[in-house]
């Protein structure tokens, strides 16, 4: 800001300057095509929406890495075309990309860039429903949602800056700053909405079956749900992020609208699931994951294993492993090119030389450190041991423990084994362990929902998994000759 524009915002009232600014940047209000409403976008216009998709298409790129190709990739694409022909924006070219994670989502960029997840295929059980989850993606470039929150939040954020001006208030103007990042941070409930409302007209106009959207959203509910209660949180209920409506407002809301259109059967089930069929169900060789207390990753070639009982969870940059006794495990990667010994990296760089009891060790083979040293989680004092172990040159994994200190020593004997169970995978066990995977088998006569949900090779709640894998209720019946969806190992 100039010193000219802090003199005219500091010479006159706050209500005028915001009243002036107003007036200026209301002329670049638009007609959205496909809302009929006026829409204030000035500093995100459409003529350069294609250039801000690319650059962020970018990041998304670098986040999750390469993006799938081959069959299913190439599906997505052809029924994501058709239903973007559809839309009401000619100006925007559509491109479609799966992300390969298991993780339940969708989302799009400005200029059209639209994204599924493995993840989310897997659970869709038909055409239609996937053709739902891209019409609502669809919907938000077509309605200008991410261009209308950037141009609203901006301004907010002029105004803030106005406030800590006007009433001499630094705290004031970072205070309200930080509401309008928020408020950027996902759509809100009308456009979650309007996203939705659109994407069952696109879904209408392509010729498919207008209550998928209805349909996809209730499994979402009930996969939410489901995936909340395997990983002990409280609560129910399934919504995108947290502005979002929650599910059961969207599944009345889009029931009612699906209503309005003409009525369709088409949903090609049985195409649907012949496509997606022996696709890769939850974490994949290039993650990594977890078979009952052990964590596998092939493309890297390590392994290792946690006491029994422990809850495990594979993240994007580490894995995480809990234990009912209060024990927490955090493994990770460390990069370093310092050229240091294990140890005195452990020692000195990590650990500030305020570990304790760090000594030099081998762990198969391999040059290794620990060290303990006294921490607090929650507010209760834990004892840290930290084991840092070389793999390669300048490349290191990490084992963080915090072990409550009541805990007995057997167990501390078990993450004694945790540190040393950490090996090179051998080639013939590289190519026998391999991720789950999503099956469709046709019931035979006689099926019922328990002896298909016994097929699942899930560690818990397989009926529950199963029903939600594939849209049934508990009292629904097995119907022979008909295909379903199974993970098997």
């Amino acid at each position: 800001m100039t010193n000219n524009t802090k003199q005219l915002i500091q010479s006159k009232p706050f209500s005028t300057v915001m009243i002036l600014a107003f007036c200026t940047l209301i002329t670049a209000c638009t007609t959205n095509p496909a809302t009929g409403d006026r829409q204030f976008t000035a500093l995100l216009p459409a003529s350069s929406e294609a250039s801000i998709g690319a650059q962020e298409h970018k990041k998304i790129e670098a986040e999750f890495g390469k993006f799938m190709t081959g069959p299913i990739a190439n599906y997505v694409s052809q029924v994501g075309q058709k239903v973007a022909k559809n839309t009401e924006r000619e100006d925007v070219t559509y491109r479609f990309y799966v992300i390969d994670t298991p993780m339940v989502n969708a989302f799009a960029l400005p200029g059209g860039y639209i994204y599924v997840t493995r993840g989310l295929l897997t659970l869709a059980n038909n055409e239609a429903e996937m053709a739902a989850v891209i019409g609502h993606e669809i919907a938000h470039v077509t309605a200008r949602h991410a261009a209308e929150r950037m141009s609203q939040g901006t301004l907010i954020g002029i105004g803030a800056a106005a406030i800590g001006i006007a009433t001499g208030s630094s705290a004031a103007g970072q205070a309200a700053n930080l509401g309008s990042n928020l408020y950027l941070s996902s759509y809100s409930r009308s456009q979650e909405r309007e996203a939705d409302n659109l994407g069952i007209r696109y879904l209408a106009r392509a010729g498919y079956d207008p209550n998928a959207m209805t349909i996809f959203l209730e499994s979402l509910g009930r996969n939410s749900d489901l995936d909340a209660k395997e990983a002990g949180r409280s609560g129910s209920g399934f919504n995108y992020f947290s502005t979002h409506p929650m599910t059961a407002e969207r599944v009345q809301t889009t029931k009612a609208v699906s209503a309005e259109y003409p009525q369709s059967t088409k949903v090609n089930r049985i195409t649907y699931l012949n496509k997606i069929n022996g696709m890769t169900y939850g974490d994949s060789a290039s993650e990594g994951f977890v078979r009952g207390n052990q964590f596998f990753h092939p493309e890297i070639g390590f392994t290792f294993s946690v006491p029994k009982g422990s809850d495990i969870k594979n993240g994007k940059t580490k894995v995480t492993a809990t234990h009912p006794n209060g024990t927490a495990i955090i493994f990770d990667a460390v990069n370093d090119s310092s050229n240091m010994s294990v140890y005195d990296l452990l020692t000195q760089k990590i650990l500030k030389n305020e570990a304790t009891n760090a000594e030099k060790i081998t762990v198969n083979g391999l040059n290794a450190a620990t060290a303990s040293l006294p921490g607090t989680v929650n507010g209760k004092r834990v004892n840290m041991r930290v084991v840092l172990i070389e793999w390669e040159r300048n490349r290191y994994f990490r084992f963080q423990m915090a072990i409550p200190t009541n805990v007995n020593n057997a167990f501390v004997n078990e993450l004694k084994k945790t540190t040393y169970s950490f090996r090179h995978l051998s080639a013939s066990e590289k190519n026998a362990i391999k991720p789950k995977t999503l099956r469709v088998l046709v019931a035979p006569a006689g099926a019922t929902i328990s002896s298909m949900a016994a097929k699942m090779d899930v560690e818990k709640n397989k009926t529950e998994r199963f029903l939600v894998l594939n849209g049934l209720n508990s009292n629904d019946k097995i119907i022979a000759g008909q295909p379903y969806k199974i993970v098997v190992d």
